[in-house]
């Protein structure tokens, strides 16, 4: 991926695949470092409990059987869309100018360090994971020697749910509040597609992908089930293609 990815072209998928509304589309189409578009978050709401006799037996009809006990219905998730700066800021950043500083260099963060590196680490001890809506991310080409921009995008054309996370920064000065994000990623190594992008002699890496059916547990997991969700999207759901033209060339890639 570069340090450039594609976001939703039209309101009605934000609705129709992320169940969520924003009440604009994001001002950028191209996304680059700390430029604003936003990501998901979830919370469960609270399961009412299900009302039942103190005594079944004795409030059934003589002659009738006894009814289970109810079970407690499914927790369920509110998805809520969230505008915010795409570089991720620490909340211990003590100056406007260090946040501007530091955006640039924290646009992703690594799956196998996340919980540990310093940026990062209180952002996902305190469970602010998120989902990244995407149509495309970018990729370098190099194997020819020179790079050659590409697209990565699902086959079926359809967006994709990117795993991330999130921290809220309050400005010392002015007392102003920042959201921002980190593209959560995985090794690509053996990856049939993704390993064939990215300097030569480097780590490949690729985005963490969600499956659509896992996005609300992704949001609600416990800290030691999140990385579960996080695995490498099959090669034969995505599609490759170089950028054709200048004006679409993008900036080198940081998966590389």
């Amino acid at each position: 991926m570069t340090t450039q990815y594609e976001n939703l072209a039209t309101l009605a998928l934000w609705t129709d695949f992320f169940k969520v509304s924003p009440a604009e589309l994001p001002a950028e189409r191209q996304m680059r470092a700390r430029r604003m578009s936003g990501f998901i978050r979830g919370q469960l709401l609270p399961v009412a409990e299900p009302v039942e006799p103190t005594d079944p037996a004795a409030a059934a009809p003589e002659g009738t059987a006894v009814a289970e006990p109810a079970k407690k219905a499914a927790p369920q998730v509110a998805r809520e869309w969230v505008p915010a700066q795409w570089g991720l800021v620490p909340s211990w950043v003590k100056s406007e100018k260090d946040a501007k500083l530091r955006a640039p260099k924290l646009l992703v963060a690594l799956n196998e360090t996340v919980s540990t590196t310093q940026a990062f680490r209180d952002a996902w001890l305190a469970g602010q994971r998120c989902i990244i809506p995407m149509q495309a991310f970018y990729v370098d080409d190099v194997r020819t020697g020179k790079a050659i921009p590409t697209r990565i995008a699902r086959v079926d054309g359809q967006p994709m749910g990117v795993a991330g996370v999130w921290s809220q920064w309050t400005d010392p000065d002015t007392g102003a509040e920042l959201l921002s994000y980190a593209v959560l990623t995985l090794n690509a190594n053996s990856h049939a597609l993704m390993r064939r992008y990215g300097p030569q002699g480097a780590e490949r890496r690729m985005p963490a992908i969600l499956g659509e059916g896992t996005y609300d547990a992704w949001l609600t997991a416990r800290q030691d089930k999140a990385r579960e969700f996080m695995r490498a999207y099959p090669a034969n759901w995505l599609l490759a293609n170089p950028v054709e033209h200048k004006k679409d060339k993008k900036p080198k890639g940081l998966f590389d």
